[in-house]
């Protein structure tokens, strides 16, 4: 027997937790894709955008390591902001084994315009929880983000490169379509 609020022989799809956090997921990223839309972007792509005007990260590995991709997943979805005209790539001067990234113009506005596209997002999806809801839910969620990291799988994409409110906001989802 496990110990703790589910049973193996009374768990069912409708009252899991999995569930609902999976759900919760996809109908952020829906919601969040087609605000980004105009930009030329995907949920999936919009931590790259981030990640780089911050100054995070400025190399294919540095990003793929915040954003726990695989490489080869990190260098489809650089070759597909470079083709869209969001991200260039050039050779460090001091090892040119080393890739640098940068934002182009074009990737520097969508940059400015994230910030404002995100709040709409989640205001839209928070609409009808109070402030003390909003405060609950994000400490409920640490908690059970936390129990993963405790247990060592440092499950959860909120490492030192990326916060967890980060996470939430949809920026450091794994998987690129477009």
């Amino acid at each position: 027997m496990t110990d703790g609020p589910y049973q193996p022989e009374s768990i069912h799809l409708e009252s899991s937790l999995g569930y609902y956090l999976t759900k919760a997921r996809n109908v952020l990223v829906e919601r969040t894709d087609r605000a980004v839309a105009h930009l030329g972007l995907t949920t999936q792509q919009i931590g790259v955008i981030l990640l780089l005007s911050s100054g995070r990260a400025a190399t294919p590995f540095e990003l793929s390591r915040a954003m726990s991709y695989d490489s080869g997943s990190m260098t489809r979805m650089l070759d597909r902001l470079e083709k869209k005209g969001l991200i260039a790539r050039s050779r460090s001067d001091t090892d040119r084994r080393v890739v640098k990234l940068g934002l182009t113009a074009q990737g520097q506005h969508a940059a400015s315009q994230l910030p404002g596209i995100g709040a709409d997002v989640l205001n839209e999806q928070l609409r009808g929880f109070s402030d003390t809801d909003l405060a609950t839910l994000i400490d409920l969620l640490g908690r059970f983000i936390a129990n993963g990291i405790d247990s060592g799988n440092g499950a959860g994409g909120c490492g030192a490169e990326i916060t967890c409110d980060e996470d939430a906001s949809g920026s450091s989802i794994p998987g690129d379509e477009q």
